[in-house]
């Protein structure tokens, strides 16, 4: 039995299956799942798991080298953007621009996250 770490069996699988420039998501409980997208659901209740406890554990265990939010973040969300500021260089593009990038994720992971604007993508970088 694991000790430490993702214990989730699913996502643990799927952060060492990914590759460089491959991308996954962490999302709130509302942002839609694009047909085709592998989806991990973590939520079990309103507002739980929370998105910044989860982007804390996948990052401890995911090599990122590129943080993409929606430009609509820092104004409606301060608190997440503070904390992904301070954690991440951010890349905005508009929420729309966001949601049509979902498409190209390897895969998505959903929070119960219910504070707007709550998502981000994480590409894959290297640890050599």
């Amino acid at each position: 039995m694991k000790k430490q770490g993702i214990l989730n069996r699913e996502l643990a699988g799927m952060l060492a299956q990914m590759g460089h420039t491959d991308q996954l998501v962490i999302a709130d409980c509302g942002l839609p799942i694009p047909d085709g997208v592998k989806c991990i659901d973590l939520s079990y209740t309103l507002g739980k798991p929370a998105f910044l406890d989860i982007v804390k554990a996948v990052t401890e265990d995911f090599q990122t080298e590129k943080a993409i939010v929606a430009n609509e973040l820092p104004q409606f969300n301060e608190d997440v953007f503070h904390v992904l500021n301070s954690q991440f260089e951010l890349t905005y593009v508009s929420h729309e621009a966001f949601k049509e990038q979902t498409k190209h994720a390897k895969v998505i992971i959903r929070t119960g996250e219910a504070t707007p604007y709550a998502n981000i993508i994480l590409q894959s970088g290297v640890i050599f």
